[in-house]
C-alpha cells in the first residue's frame, strides 16, 4: 500500500512548517514515537500549536473520562 501524500496533507494539522514528513504518517509516527510522542494528528489543533506532544499531555487530554 502506498500514501496518498496529497489526501494525507489535507488532513494534517501540523503547524511546523518545515517538516519533510508532511503526508508520510508512516515516517511522522516513527519519528515522534521515538521522542515518546504522537503526532500532531492526535491531538486538537490549540494542543498541537503548543508542540506538546508528549504521552503525558495526551493522558491529560483524555484523563477526566
Amino acid at each position: 500500500m502506498e500514501c496518498d501524500l496529497e489526501v494525507n496533507k489535507s488532513a494534517c494539522n501540523c503547524t511546523y512548517q518545515p517538516c519533510a514528513r508532511k503526508g508520510k504518517c508512516c515516517q511522522c509516527i516513527a519519528y515522534h514515537l521515538r521522542f515518546e510522542e504522537l503526532p500532531a494528528c492526535c491531538f486538537p489543533s490549540e494542543v498541537e500549536r503548543t508542540y506538546d506532544r508528549s504521552f503525558t499531555r495526551f493522558a491529560g487530554m483524555h484523563g477526566n473520562r
